[in-house]
């Protein structure tokens, strides 16, 4: 009974609190309603609380999340519905869809006074409608330990995945459908050029590449090195995918092929058409801010793109951030990127 009273007196508080949050003090004694900004978003979205209940605190302003699956699905959402958005700013459209959303209107002019402390290093368009939040780099991985217990060296490069010697081994995600598959595309567009990228594709599919719809099937259930221990010890994933993989030993059972990276940033904007445009404005900002930059690393697993901002203990060494990277103009991958689907899809499926 002493429990269940506590219980009730907690949960009692708990609403009470949560009534006192959501309203400020008016001057003629009654309240206002705190504004809520909706923050349209991918499913990889993490934040601690705390750090967003200290945001509402100092801005009076009160943070919604909408998830709408990964970044390309996300883009398509905000295309669809850019004359009536389903929220106020947005976060997750990435470098392989940001030319799709700049060309469709969706995002507003906005430069933030957090942008000139790095992320205008990844800046893709001259009006300022999108701000770089970090950088997630698509690299294929590899299971250590399966390499070593085959006595085989792993591969390092692009060339090598075409190699008899890894055949059946390799899986990658559906360009049409992931952004990690459609950022490996690119790279090996970037690496190889018009003339040659479908000749290396032709090899892949020769050499018996799986292709999955999404990240989350190939990582966690195709993929031997991560918790689904699938079949193939190669995948497309991220340069600070081994960072999630450290054993009690301290050193990760994966590895990143640093030299089979493309450059995928993740950005932020005000949505065209919003309703709050002033609050959406300060949602930008606190997402270039010192106090949300110093989270992404831990809980999304992405690189911040503020510079100054501490990583993880061990990142240098296990996850560094790629120094050359693949990349491709934004212009030439919105002029060539149905195109380019098109064309893998013919050699691929």
């Amino acid at each position: 009974m002493k429990r269940r009273a506590v219980r009730a007196a907690t949960a009692i508080a708990a609403v009470s609190a949560v009534a006192s949050a959501c309203s400020l003090s008016s001057g003629d004694g009654g309240t206002q309603q705190t504004p809520t900004v909706t923050l349209v978003t991918h499913d990889s979205f993490l934040a601690p609380q705390e750090v967003l209940d200290a945001f509402q605190k100092q801005s009076g302003i009160k943070i919604s999340v909408l998830k709408q699956g990964d970044a390309g699905s996300l883009t398509n959402k905000l295309v669809l519905t850019k004359a009536n958005p389903i929220g106020d700013v947005a976060y997750g459209v990435d470098s392989t869809f940001a030319s799709r959303a700049l060309g469709e209107g969706v995002f507003d002019p906005y430069t933030s006074p957090e942008a000139d402390r790095g992320p205008q290093r990844y800046a893709v368009d001259p009006e300022h409608r999108l701000s770089a939040v970090d950088v997630g780099d698509v690299c294929v991985n590899v299971d250590t330990n399966y390499f070593t217990a085959k006595g085989i060296p792993a591969p390092s490069t692009y060339d090598d995945l075409a190699d008899p010697k890894y055949k059946d081994l390799l899986v990658a995600e559906d360009p049409a459908t992931a952004s990690p598959g459609l950022a490996f595309l690119l790279g090996t567009i970037a690496k190889y050029g018009d003339a040659g990228w479908k000749d290396y594709w032709t090899k892949l599919k020769a050499n018996g590449v799986k292709v999955v719809s999404g990240w989350e099937e190939a990582y966690t259930k195709q993929f031997s090195g991560s918790s689904g221990k699938g079949p193939r010890p190669i995948v497309v994933s991220y340069a600070s995918s081994p960072a999630a993989e450290v054993g009690d030993d301290g050193k990760p059972r994966t590895k990143a092929l640093l030299d089979t990276c493309y450059r995928q940033v993740e950005y932020a904007g005000v949505l065209a058409n919003g309703k709050q445009v002033e609050n959406a404005r300060k949602v930008v900002d606190f997402l270039l801010s010192q106090q949300f930059q110093a989270t992404v690393a831990a809980n999304m697993y992405v690189y911040p793109a503020r510079q100054g901002v501490d990583l993880p203990p061990g990142w240098a060494q296990v996850a560094p951030l790629p120094q050359k990277p693949e990349t491709l103009p934004a212009d030439q991958v919105q002029a060539g990127r149905e195109k380019w689907i098109g064309e893998w899809r013919t050699l691929v499926q």
